[in-house]
C-alpha cells in the first residue's frame, strides 16, 4: 500500500498520509512524494483545491527518526542542508502552493507534523486532534518553519510557551488561540473538508492564488510593498476569464460561474 494516498474527485486532490502504525510520522520518501504531488497540482488546471489527511489515529506525528539510526561523522554544513532540502522544503511546497490547501488533522499532529497543517490555508481539526511541539522534549530546535509559522499565527509570546513547554494542545484550544479553523466532531472531519474544498474548487482559482500569495506576503513586507503587490495582483487576475465572468454575473444579477482560468 502507497505510504502516501491521493485521489482527485471533483477538482480536489486529496493526500492521505498512510502509515498509521507509525501515526503517520514522515519518512524522507513520503516528504518527497507530498512536494512533488503539491508542485503538480500548482501547474495542472484540472485540480483547484488541495486537502491533506491522515489515516487511523494520527495526522503526521512529525519526522520518522526510528530508521536514521546512530548518527555517523557530520561535516560542517550538513545537518542544515538536510534541513533545507527536507523539511523546509516540504513547508515550502505546501505555502508555495497555487491551490488553497486544507489541512484535516485527524488526530495527533506532532512537530513537524504541527507545521505541516500549520502551513495550510486553512486548518479544520477532529475533536480528538492534539498538537505538539515535541522538540524540546527531546532537546531539538523546532524546524520545519515552526519558528517563522508560529509567531505569524499568534504571536511572539505564545509561540515561545507552546515551544519552551512541549506541551500537548487540544483542538478547542488550538482553535481558541487562532491556529485552527474550525473543530468538528471527528465522524464529521472528512465530509466537513471536501465541502470546503469543493466550495473552493468552484471558486476563481487564480484569483484565490494571488490572494493566498498577497496574504503569505504581507506578514514580512511593508505597507509600500504591500500595496504595490497587490495593483499587480489585481492587474493580472483582470486578464483572467474567471474576472471578466464575475464583473459580468455582477451586471446581469446572477450568480458567477467560475471555470478555474
Amino acid at each position: 500500500m502507497p505510504a502516501v494516498l491521493h485521489a482527485t474527485t471533483d477538482h480536489v486532490l486529496t493526500l492521505t498520509l498512510n502509515r498509521p502504525e507509525a501515526l503517520n510520522a514522515l519518512t524522507p520518501d513520503q516528504r518527497d512524494e507530498i512536494v512533488r504531488l503539491l508542485s503538480e497540482a500548482s501547474a495542472a488546471s484540472a485540480i483547484r483545491a488541495v486537502v491533506i489527511t491522515g489515516t487511523g489515529r494520527g495526522f503526521c506525528a512529525g519526522a520518522d527518526l526510528r530508521g536514521a539510526g546512530a548518527p555517523g561523522e557530520r561535516l560542517p554544513g550538513d545537518v542544515a542542508r538536510t534541513l533545507r532540502t527536507g523539511a523546509q522544503r516540504l513547508i515550502a511546497a505546501v505555502l508555495d502552493c497555487e491551490k488553497p490547501v486544507i489541512a484535516a488533522v485527524n488526530g495527533t499532529a506532532a512537530g513537524l507534523g504541527a507545521h505541516l497543517a500549520f502551513a495550510c490555508d486553512l486548518v479544520l481539526a477532529a475533536e480528538s486532534a492534539r498538537f505538539i511541539e515535541v522538540f524540546v522534549r527531546r532537546g531539538l530546535v523546532p524546524d520545519g518553519g515552526g519558528g517563522y509559522l508560529l509567531p505569524r499565527l499568534i504571536g511572539p509570546q505564545r509561540a515561545k510557551e507552546l515551544m519552551f513547554f512541549g506541551d500537548a494542545l487540544t483542538a478547542p484550544d488550538a482553535e481558541r488561540l487562532g491556529l485552527v479553523n474550525r473543530v468538528v466532531r471527528d465522524e464529521e472531519l472528512e465530509k466537513t473538508a471536501h465541502a470546503w474544498a469543493e466550495r473552493l474548487a468552484s471558486g476563481p482559482t487564480r484569483a484565490l492564488a494571488l490572494t493566498k500569495q498577497l496574504v503569505n506576503a504581507s506578514l514580512d513586507t511593508d505597507r509600500a510593498a504591500a500595496f504595490a503587490a497587490e495593483a499587480a495582483a489585481q492587474e493580472i487576475n483582470m486578464t483572467t476569464a474567471d474576472a471578466r465572468e464575475g464583473v459580468r454575473s455582477f451586471v446581469e444579477r446572477r450568480g458567477a460561474e467560475f471555470e478555474g482560468r
